[in-house]
Order: structure tokens, then sequence, then C-alpha cells
């Protein structure tokens, strides 16, 4: 049985027994990235974020749930169907296209302490939002076209922050190189 510590907007903190000892973790919605691909190139966002005090190079995606109250109401299900949602919404919004089919890549489980899970799709079937980008107030987002060989390099050299979209990205380019 598990005892929520404390809850906030986007985030929890879960205190639970296994035996005799206690342990936490803190949860929060899992997040969607996309990874959009066009013949050899691949779609990166490019965001203000915060955390990094700067720009950092993204897989397009965001929250599949924006409150913490909704994500409880579905943790015991399987969330990928909401998931596949979320993405295609992110997409539009944040790089102005229209995503079709999205195929799950897989789903990164942050870790024992912390639950975060991060589904990552991939987008090869999409069209330009008429609309373009639909961004939210406050988000700072421009994004490119870039080679897989200079993805790699972006993922190599630290511009991109986020190490487990830098593991997905990698592993997805070595297993098109090997395909060849």
């Amino acid at each position: 049985m598990e005892e929520i510590k404390y809850s906030g907007k986007i985030i929890e903190v879960v205190q639970f027994k296994h035996g005799e000892k206690i342990f936490e973790k803190a949860r929060r919605s899992p997040g969607v990235r996309a990874l959009i691909v066009s013949g050899e190139k691949v779609l990166l966002s490019r965001e203000y974020r915060q955390e990094v005090d700067g720009y950092d190079f993204r897989l397009p995606g965001g929250k599949v749930f924006d409150r913490l109250d909704d994500f409880k109401k579905h943790l015991a299900e399987d969330l990928t169907d909401y998931a596949t949602e979320a993405v295609v919404k992110e997409v539009r919004e944040e790089v102005g296209l229209l995503a079709k089919n999205p195929k799950l890549l897989k789903v990164s489980k942050a870790g024992a302490t912390v639950e975060w899970d991060l589904y990552y799709f991939l987008i090869s079937d999409f069209e330009k939002n008429k609309n373009g980008q639909e961004l939210e107030d406050g988000e700072d987002i421009s994004f490119g076209w870039y080679s897989f060989a200079e993805v790699k390099d972006i993922c190599v050299s630290g511009k991109m922050k986020e190490d487990r979209s830098v593991g997905v990205l990698l592993a997805y380019l070595i297993g098109q190189e090997s395909r060849k």
C-alpha cells in the first residue's frame, strides 16, 4: 500500500513498504517524444529550456496528461492510446505537422525511484499543418531537418541534453546503418 507524502500540479512523492523497508518514489505523468523521419533526415526542435538555462536540441514532445490528477485516474491502465493521442497533439503544436500512423518505438523508464516514462514514437507519415506551429504561451521552439550524421554529432557532442532521447536516437540511427 502506498501513501502520498506530497502532491503538486505535475509530480507527487509516494512512500510504500516492502517487507520491513520503506521506499519512496517520485511520480509524474509520462511524456511523449516524436522521432520524425523523412528519408535520411530527422526533424529536431530547438527549444529554450529553463533547466539548462538555454536552448536545447530535442525531439518534439510533451506530457501525456497535463495534470497529475488526470494521470492518476489512469494509473492502472495501459497508457499507449493516450500517449499516441498526445504525440499527435504535440507534433502539431510544436512543429506544425499532422502526424499519421505514429508507431511506438520504445517506452523508456526513468528508474526505480522516479516513475516518469517516456513514450517514443516513430513518425514517417505526416503532412504540414496549414496553421503551422501552435505554440503555447511561453514556448520558444524552432525546428529543422538534420542529416543522420548531423543528428549523431548533436547527440555525441552534448548539444541534446535529454540523455534518454540521445540513447533512443543513437539506437535508431545505428539500426538504420546496419540495415544498409
